[in-house]
């Protein structure tokens, strides 16, 4: 069986994807890559400036080189596409809105204390950001959308996976790790198509009654 050497994990803000990346990659002793790091300028406060698509796919692409095995957490779709022949594998992950909002704002408070109160440095950024997140599923986010993702993944070379509701992140990597060796070997026709993973999706949200 090909080992399992190069994986990009991602989804919407807050669905987890950093600490699964960074967990996997600890079980696979290899590196752990994130797209924050190539993405953005340094800022005071941080997240304000992107870098231009070029420079950000040159210093990713430069790291991805350096090692021979990685995983890679956060949205690469567009701007990163000239890595997608050199992976083994992708991982989609979802969580309803609800959820992540709730670790957004806990993972936020976390970092930025007091900046994001009323008053504060960041309180319009933070909650921009959030309205941002919030728009995701049902595509008012002006950016990234589960749409635009799902789409994207119909268009990958490599086999992928999704991981819908919430888990344990050791739960998730088993499934990870069976899934590449009891099904990643398969006809790319076995990935899942668009209208299946939105299906997916829809299916684990919860409604009233």
């Amino acid at each position: 069986m090909q080992p399992l050497e190069r994986v990009h994990v991602f989804g919407a803000a807050g669905c987890g994807s950093t600490t699964l990346a960074w967990a996997l990659a600890r079980r696979l002793a290899c590196q752990h890559l994130d797209v924050d790091d190539f993405y953005w300028l340094p800022t005071t406060p941080p997240f304000r400036r992107r870098r231009a698509p070029p420079e950000r796919l040159r210093m990713l692409s430069e790291a991805a080189a350096s090692t021979p095995r990685w995983v890679l957490s956060g949205p690469i779709a567009g701007w990163g596409d000239p890595l997608l022949p050199h992976l083994d594998l992708v991982v989609f992950l979802y969580v309803p809105t609800d959820v992540r909002l709730s670790r957004l704002q806990r993972r936020e408070r976390a970092r930025f204390g007091e900046a994001v109160d009323p008053g504060g440095p960041m309180h319009d950024q933070h909650h921009a950001f959030l309205r941002w997140a919030a728009g995701y599923d049902p595509g008012l986010s002006g950016g990234r959308t589960l749409l635009g993702d799902a789409t994207w993944l119909g268009y990958l070379p490599c086999p992928m996976m999704c991981l819908i509701g919430e888990c344990g992140t050791m739960e998730q990597i088993d499934q990870m790790l069976t899934f590449w060796e009891t099904q990643a070997h398969q006809p790319k026709a076995s990935n899942p198509s668009t209208s299946e993973i939105i299906t997916g999706v829809l299916d684990s949200v919860p409604y009233p009654p």
